[in-house]
């Protein structure tokens, strides 16, 4: 458990809180590409540590992350004009371009010169992986972009299911880490089968083993940690053990274990105190890996199906996530269509931020204790030392991989070598890949 003191240290990360001001030293996802696709498409609004910005394609094909209120009289620069290089306020006509000059003031005359005495707060931006970046740390010290180990190459397949959540990123980051809860809250979508590692069909993943209290083992890094759930495989259980290694990579990525047709992530990025971007991905060959619309689907993340045009959910507090009781009857675990969907019904029921000073943790968290320590220990080693965790030697080796396998007791964990997936092609997967949702 936590005071409350350390858990507001460790959830808020508006204004100065020190853990908002950690984040702001690594580059961050604002939005998807394909939100800002267009040149001189409709600008989109962001919100991340309490702020809210507007992203926007200018006519060049350039992508700009500023502030959504126009330096003039505050008015949001979401509804204005994206034309001729720049992005121009409604109100009075202003027009600042990707970096935030002014480049037009209609409201003024020309010779008073304003418009070389006024920048707009902008920030830096960078396309990968399938997202528009921004580091939002100070302007005087940018470091350079580096590809996350979840899209090492520009060839890497990167599909995106994107929800905004409405609580804290901490409890959903602890839900990512969270090996154990998988065994119960998925149990309908990952089924235990004699299989030799973790698979996806056309219909669930599966799993080699049927134990449901994993053994917990935890190794600090200086990006985070990694720790294996070990459990009994349902063959050769007397010699061998069945490992999933997750990896925690600081501020706020889950590099989840593999099937064995592609690799799985997690980001949430804070929106502020009480709200999180949650990103899940599949990621990998391009032969492989599902294409994001089947990805969605698969998930029951679809925009204009699952979630509204903003990307919020239609499944709610209020209407129970949609629970269908009469499947829970016939079998199904939870009721709830899409594993993603089950952990959000988990996350939001904790509150907009969770009180952590009055659980019961037992040997299966150790992960998450291990989360929290680490995260703590991060904010007061960046107030003493100015380094924040994961940044500069302190990122992750790209020898660093979570990792699934049925290994013999001999062999420990932590020095398994492993690889992300990514082999041959393969028969495309589309369309035959699971379209329908893992409990349909």
């Amino acid at each position: 458990m936590l005071t409350k003191e350390e858990n507001d240290l460790l959830c808020r990360v508006e204004g100065d809180a020190p853990m908002g001001q950690l984040m702001r030293r690594h580059w961050q996802p604002v939005c998807l590409i394909e939100e800002v696709s267009e040149p001189d498409g409709t600008p989109v609004r962001a919100r991340m540590f309490g702020e809210d910005l507007v992203v926007f394609r200018d006519t060049e094909g350039r992508v700009g992350v500023m502030d959504e209120y126009c330096p003039h009289r505050k008015a949001s620069l979401a509804l204005g004009r994206n034309e001729d290089g720049g992005l121009r306020c409604l109100y009075h006509g202003w027009k600042m371009d990707v970096e935030g000059n002014v480049i037009e003031m209609a409201s003024e005359p020309p010779a008073s010169c304003m418009a070389n005495k006024v920048k707009h707060l902008a920030y830096p931006a960078k396309e990968w992986g399938g997202f528009v970046w921004t580091y939002m740390g100070p302007s005087d010290s940018v470091p350079e972009f580096a590809p996350p180990a979840w899209a090492p190459t520009a060839d890497t397949r990167v599909s995106i299911a994107k929800v905004l959540i409405p609580c804290n990123w901490a409890q959903i980051l602890e839900g990512a880490i969270d090996s154990a809860h998988s065994s119960s809250l998925h149990s309908s979508d990952f089924v235990p089968a004699r299989v030799n590692s973790a698979e996806a069909n056309d219909k669930n993943w599966l799993r080699p083993s049927t134990d449901k209290a994993p053994r917990m083992q935890v190794q600090r890094t200086g990006y985070g940690f990694r720790y294996a759930a070990i459990r009994r495989p349902i063959t050769n259980a007397a010699t061998h053990d069945y490992v999933r290694s997750t990896i925690f990579v600081a501020p706020a990525t889950a590099l989840i274990p593999p099937n064995n047709l592609y690799n799985v992530a997690n980001i949430n990025v804070p929106r502020d105190d009480t709200s999180t971007a949650f990103y899940f991905l599949a990621w990998g060959h391009p032969s492989q890996t599902p294409e994001t619309e089947t990805w969605r689907k698969f998930l029951g993340q679809q925009v204009g199906v699952d979630l509204d045009r903003n990307y919020r959910s239609l499944r709610t507090i209020e209407n129970n996530f949609l629970q269908d009781r009469e499947k829970m009857k016939a079998g199904n675990f939870t009721g709830i269509t899409g594993f993603p969907n089950q952990d959000v019904a988990m996350w939001l029921t904790m509150g907009p931020i969770a009180n952590r000073s009055d659980e019961r943790l037992g040997a299966s968290d150790i992960a998450v204790v291990e989360f929290r320590r680490r995260m703590l220990d991060a904010i007061e080693e960046f107030q003493k030392a100015g380094v924040a965790i994961g940044t500069g030697e302190l990122k992750i080796p790209a020898s660093d991989v979570s990792y699934q396998a049925i290994v013999p007791k001999t062999v420990d964990w932590r020095n398994f070598e492993a690889e992300y997936i990514w082999t041959k092609p393969v028969a495309a997967l589309e369309p035959s890949y699971n379209t329908g949702g893992p409990n349909d």
